[in-house]
């Protein structure tokens, strides 16, 4: 159930985001706990200039999202968060503008859902094996867009409503996938070819973390990061509220390195990350200018003036 009482709380706060934007946002179509429209409702409580559902995997609630949008005048750009498969590792690359109704996104999405849905009953299994009773009749009641592990958290986090989320991820569901050998994510370059075909763009997220470039030196980050943008990548998030300062220097000298696209945003999940607000952050480490928002959208029209 959403809390309006905290929505209507965090309108009122005493730094504002008045001004800000935010491209990195997740609803109750993956792993938030804000519907498209509450999350709509929220930007324009809270002043801000504008931002971005970057939904993870899917984009099922960006037509609602774009319609309270447009309702409420709030600047707004679809994207969707995507899980990629990247020299072994799991990266999240974030795409933003691509037309839906294109051939190219329609097949690299079929390609993406036909992935993220396999094997999802032998993760039921598995978190049943571990000791959480658990059924597919369960999570299929609890879908609010497909049968995946978002839908598979939804109702583990039910279970345990006081813990963390992400110790809970790492005992069920990475458990699992591990376990089982599921490889669900695709290869960047198919995925950048794709988006680019449908007059998108693409900006590496969080590349600090475990699910990113974590453990490399920033020398191999750097190479990393240089293959990627071989392959198309247009940008990288130069704010995420919990880069270091270590990180925010190597971010903000690698986009301009490359000349990439700066992004940022709070990669807001609503109360499954409650120490995170939209707009600003973690204890308003986070100030994300609105020039980036027009960065992306000049980006976005230099893609579709090659098309």
């Amino acid at each position: 159930m959403v809390n309006k009482e905290r929505i209507l709380k965090m309108s009122n706060i005493s730094v504002s985001a008045e001004g800000l934007i935010d491209l990195h946002v997740h609803s109750t179509i993956s792993d938030g706990t804000y519907t498209p429209r509450e999350l709509v409702e929220l930007v324009k409580r809270r002043r801000m200039a504008g931002f971005a559902l970057t939904d993870h995997d899917l984009i099922n609630g960006l037509d609602e999202a774009e319609s309270a949008a447009r309702e409420m005048g709030v600047r707004f750009l679809p994207g969707m968060e995507l899980t990629l498969n990247f020299r072994s590792r799991r990266i999240h690359v974030v795409a933003y503008g691509f037309d839906r109704e294109s051939y190219a996104f329609k097949n690299l999405y079929r390609m993406i859902r036909a992935n993220k849905e396999r094997g999802m009953e032998e993760v039921v299994n598995f978190v049943r094996d571990k000791g959480l009773d658990l059924t597919v009749e369960e999570v299929k009641a609890s879908m609010t867009s497909a049968f995946d592990v978002y839908a598979i958290m939804r109702c583990i986090t039910r279970r345990f409503p006081d813990s963390k989320v992400m110790p809970l991820w790492d005992k069920y569901i990475y458990s699992a996938l591990d376990y089982l050998g599921l490889n669900m994510d695709i290869a960047p370059k198919a995925a950048f070819t794709a988006i680019h075909k449908a007059g998108g763009v693409l900006s590496l997220a969080h590349f600090h973390k475990r699910i990113g470039l974590q453990g490399l030196s920033r020398q191999e980050q750097e190479e990393s990061i240089a293959a990627l943008v071989d392959m198309g990548l247009d940008g990288m998030e130069k704010y995420y509220p919990s880069y270091t300062d270590d990180d925010r220097a190597f971010a903000a000298a690698t986009i301009e390195k490359f000349n990439l696209m700066a992004t940022g945003g709070s990669d807001y999940h609503g109360e499954n990350r409650t120490d995170t607000e939209i707009g600003t952050g973690i204890d308003n480490n986070l100030a994300v200018p609105a020039e980036f928002f027009d960065g992306v959208e000049a980006r976005i029209a230099q893609v579709r003036s090659k098309m």
